[in-house]
């Protein structure tokens, strides 16, 4: 399903990871289907507001969690680089969606990377 936030729609998930060798691309992509998913759930439910909007990437940000061991399992882990990106692109997210005074890091508080 495309996403019909224009920005985020044209927006590349993760490029930082994706041009960094020590990141495989297959495990990459679980972390972009998790934020594309973040992206289609933000246009089905319309938060109303940045607990709504949290409550959400909350959500998101434990998945991603759950793929650290996958990473481990392919040589490779959740470190500066990829908190960085994935930070970023969670930004960017809520940035898209009209949530500008959202704060990064209550955005990825339940984070264990």
């Amino acid at each position: 399903m495309q996403l019909t936030n224009e920005t985020m729609a044209k927006h590349t998930f993760l490029k930082g990871m994706y041009q960094d060798e020590y990141f495989p691309d297959a495990v990459v992509k679980m972390c972009e289907d998790v934020l594309v998913n973040l992206c289609h759930e933000i246009e089905q439910q319309k938060p109303s507001d940045l607990d709504a909007l949290y409550a959400l990437t909350h959500k998101a940000t434990e998945q991603i969690n759950e793929l650290e061991e996958v990473f481990e399992e392919n040589g490779s882990e959740i470190e500066t680089v990829a908190r960085e990106t994935i930070a970023d692109d969670f930004v960017r997210i809520a940035d898209a969606y009209g949530f500008t005074d959202a704060d990064i890091e209550e955005l990825i508080a339940p984070r264990e990377w």
